[in-house]
């Protein structure tokens, strides 16, 4: 591949004149040097310079044309360059003569339009830039070959270190706006850049001082500019700003200059304001009055007074009155007609003239084809067309019966140009079209460095030598790394690094870059194709990586530990090592007896996942010890992970034995010793009888004996062994006494117990013979009494809810509070429902709402057609 920046250009200079020096290719450096110094590289400093660098590229690419030939100035040849506003640059024969054809068709047009001689003509012609059309006086005429800047005639073109057509000196021209200051540059083409001196300068307003470049010293400061207006009174109200103040805009009312009108008028207007009624003043003679318009300047004197004539102007009378009419003179009256030609022929008299001449006199028409005897003041006129040759030479006049000099050609030339793109789009003249004032950009692919052309001849021409570099992105995996190489035409370098592409494997690819590359440049042309591809180039796609040739050691498919073997990492071939397979089963508790098989691995290939033989299935029984630890074994068979929580309902009674509770094994076990005991408390009043009395245990259910036994603090009745006299002592107070009588408490029936503590008085005698035989008169009764006591072996349950129905009873205050409850409850409920039906409405609301927005948006989305 060819290098991006080759010296074709040069070569084909060479090509043209040989013996040409080799000229350096930028000197760009040393013209601005002088100017940088002063202002730096700024946005504002290219600016500047920019058609002056469009001029060295355009120089330096051997672009650089002649609007007139379209052919290329060399260095050798005599040049001349516009100055007002273009700045193009002519070969000097070319513009000489183009200036001498345009100044004498100048001249010609003059002379025959206006009433002047051919040499006077010849003086005030003027010619025109072929390319801005800026006016030049036929004095200007170039007639000598200078430099850029004219001070040096004929200057050198073989020095390869100064541009040509230029002196190599400073410019040294008086720069724009008269700044006093002179341009810093070498002799350049172009116009010269803004003044780069330091200067103080004010603002618009002259408020603000600041120092500032010369070229830019005119500013706005941003404030309110405040000048005294031209009415003399108020101030300007407007940003500080460039030029004169605006009209001063306060309304008011003022009086007009002869003070007869008041009107509300701005105050830029009232200088200026007069009324539309005479000023009727009445003069120094004291009988007229002034018949001129509104004013504020004396009337004068009365304009009857003095020398005065008769209406002809033949007589002259002094010493009349300004009150006594002029007499006539009775003279034919000769003032001239309007026609021009002819004069009044009546007497002296007052008032105009006759309008319309009445004279007869022989008039031809406009276009000289008919002639007749008609009044002075009516035009003669025929109904034919002109048909004489405009200016042009190549179209007749087609307006009917014209004067002598029939209106200039309106159409459009429409001639080709010599650049054979465009056609003239001036008038229709005479002579050779302007040139075509298109100029191509002949741009690098980036279109950083690009120059003009005039149009024509940009087939011939080649693209600028570019030095920014290439803005095509990279697309292999390198680009950010890569050396940047220069705006070219044609495909990119090829990367030359190492690909080091990593291998799913991990490792990497050793050979040279092979990605894929950006799609190669289209080369330089402008001309037209007959056939355009309208789809883009796709990018060069990359090779792929070759297989992994590093050797790894790889295991067996049992992967087992020392039956490795050195493979390629690409080989993915298996082995089998005979070996017992001795994987853990899914189970986690027994191993594989199999022989070493593929195992199945969600990182392997979907093809070695084909090939792979799962482990065989565990089918013996759960034998794993439970935790916490219980006595009853796992439901499952052997399983990977802990055994599920136990789950079998355990009974306990509680420590009174009055219920019995069922939990959870898993729950059970898992309590402490403690929390065991508190659980199987029924937390009702202990069930146990003491074992010295036949009194229930007083605290509640707890666990183990109950405590203190032998301080049973119940009331037991005590009596008599006639049973007449009884007493009520303390439990333990009975028990002390059967102790001290000698007697066990243990062994006292629950119907003796407090039997014949208390001795028996006189009384007691005599009516225990009478209980005694009315006991054995009753006895029969006592027996058909006691049966139901046959029942007190039955369950203790059934006998307590007996005993709490028939003790519990319902208070008066225990009604209200649970009449007052039940209130409560169905106001709470009411209200509840009320609350419910609200916010239920509400929201039954917001969804119509929602579900009609969501259908508006539906159908403006998707209207119907």
């Amino acid at each position: 591949m060819s290098s991006p920046h080759s010296d074709s250009d040069t070569d084909s200079d060479r090509s043209h004149s040989g013996s040409e020096p080799v000229r350096h290719s930028d000197l760009s450096d040393s013209i601005f040097r002088s100017y940088l110094e002063f202002t730096g590289r700024s946005s504002a400093t290219n600016t500047d310079l920019s058609k002056i660098q469009s001029f060295l590229t355009s120089s330096s690419s051997g672009a650089l044309s002649c609007l007139i030939c379209l052919e290329r100035i060399r260095p050798a040849h005599p040049t001349w360059s516009c100055t007002s506003v273009c700045f193009s640059v002519f070969h000097l024969i070319c513009i000489q003569s183009w200036a001498r054809q345009a100044s004498d068709l100048s001249a010609l047009r003059a002379s025959t339009r206006l009433p002047i001689s051919a040499q006077k003509a010849a003086e005030v012609s003027l010619w025109n830039c072929p390319k801005c059309r800026v006016e030049y006086p036929q004095s200007q005429i170039p007639k000598t070959y200078f430099c850029f800047c004219g001070k040096l005639e004929n200057p050198p073109s073989d020095d390869p270190w100064v541009l040509p057509h230029s002196c190599g000196e400073v410019c040294n021209r008086p720069l724009n706006h008269s700044c006093g200051h002179h341009c810093l540059l070498l002799c350049h083409p172009g116009p010269c850049p803004s003044c780069p001196k330091l200067v103080k300068a004010r603002c618009f307003c002259g408020s603000v001082q600041d120092v500032r470049r010369c070229g830019f010293k005119n500013f706005s400061c941003n404030n309110v500019c405040k000048k005294l207006l031209a009415c003399r009174v108020h101030c300007c109200s407007e940003i500080c700003h460039q030029g004169p103040c605006p009209p001063c805009p306060v309304r008011a009312v003022y009086r007009c200059q002869c003070g007869k009108r008041e009107e509300e008028r701005e105050c830029c207007e009232r200088l200026d304001f007069r009324c539309e009624e005479p000023c009727e003043k009445v003069l120094g003679c004291g009988q007229h009055k002034c018949s001129k318009g509104c004013h504020s300047e004396d009337c004068g004197p009365c304009p009857f007074q003095g020398k005065r004539t008769c209406p002809c102007g033949k007589t002259v009378h002094e010493g009349l009155s300004c009150k006594a009419s002029v007499p006539l003179c009775g003279a034919t009256c000769s003032k001239m007609l309007s026609c021009g030609y002819h004069r009044c022929p009546e007497r002296c008299h007052r008032g105009q003239c006759i309008v319309t001449c009445r004279t007869v006199v022989i008039k031809s028409c406009r276009c000289g084809s008919l002639k007749k005897e008609v009044p002075c003041h009516q035009d003669l006129t025929c109904e034919r067309k002109c048909q004489r040759q405009r200016d042009c030479g190549r179209h007749a006049c087609k307006r009917r019966c014209c004067d002598g000099d029939c209106p200039p050609c309106s159409e459009v030339c429409g001639r080709k140009l010599r650049c054979k793109n465009h056609k003239c789009p001036s008038p229709c003249h005479r002579g050779a079209c302007a040139p075509c004032p298109v100029m191509v950009t002949i741009a690098c692919l980036c279109g950083e460095t690009h120059f003009e052309v005039p149009c024509g001849i940009e087939m011939d021409q080649k693209p600028p030598r570019c030095p920014k570099p290439c803005p095509i992105t990279l697309l292999c995996r390198h680009g950010k790394n890569r050396k940047p190489h220069k705006c070219h035409y044609g495909a990119c370098p090829p990367c030359r690094v190492l690909c080091e592409e990593e291998y799913p494997c991990g490792h990497k690819c050793k050979l040279r870059c092979h990605g894929p590359r950006p799609p190669p440049n289209p080369e330089f042309t402008l001309k037209p194709k007959k056939k355009k591809s309208l789809h883009q180039s796709e990018c060069t796609p990359g090779s792929p990586c070759p297989p992994c040739p590093e050797h790894v050691w790889r295991s067996c498919v049992g992967q087992h530990i020392g039956v490795e073997r050195m493979m390629v990492c690409s080989d993915k071939t298996l082995f089998s090592c005979e070996n017992l397979c001795g994987n853990p089963l899914p189970c986690g508790n027994h191993f594989c007896t199999k022989t070493c098989h593929p195992l199945k691995n969600q990182s392997l290939p979907s093809v070695q996942q084909a090939r792979s033989e799962p482990c065989e299935k565990c089918h013996l029984p759960c034998g794993k010890e439970r935790e916490p630890a219980c006595s009853h074994p796992c439901p499952l068979s052997c399983h990977p992970g802990d055994c599920p929580p136990c789950k079998v309902l355990v009974k306990r009674s509680c420590h009174c034995g009055s219920m019995v509770h069922v939990f959870e094994c898993i729950y059970y076990n898992s309590l402490s010793e403690k929390e065991q005991m508190a659980a199987r408390s029924c937390g009702g009043p202990c069930h146990r009888k003491l074992p010295y009395c036949n009194h229930l245990c007083p605290e509640l259910c707890h666990p183990g004996q109950c405590s203190f036994p032998e301080k049973c603090s119940k009331k037991v009745t005590v009596r008599c062994a006639c049973q007449s006299l009884k007493k009520e002592w303390l439990c333990h107070d009975v028990q002390a006494a059967y102790r001290n009588a000698g007697s066990d408490p243990k062994d006292i029936s629950k119907n003796q117990f407090g039997h014949a503590l208390i001795p028996c008085n006189s009384n007691c005698k005599s009516k225990l013979k009478v209980i005694d035989s009315e006991l054995q008169l009753r006895r029969p009764k006592i027996v058909e009494v006691k049966e139901p006591d046959t029942d007190k072996h039955g369950p203790k349950r059934k006998k307590r809810r007996e005993r709490v129905q028939e003790v519990t009873q319902i208070s008066t205050l225990q009604k209200i509070v649970s009449n007052v409850k039940r209130f409560l409850l169905l106001v709470t409920l009411l209200l509840l429902l009320v609350a419910v039906s609200y916010y239920g409405y509400k929201v039954l609301l917001w969804l119509n709402d929602w579900m009609n927005e969501v259908e508006e948006k539906r159908q403006g989305r998707y209207p119907r057609i």
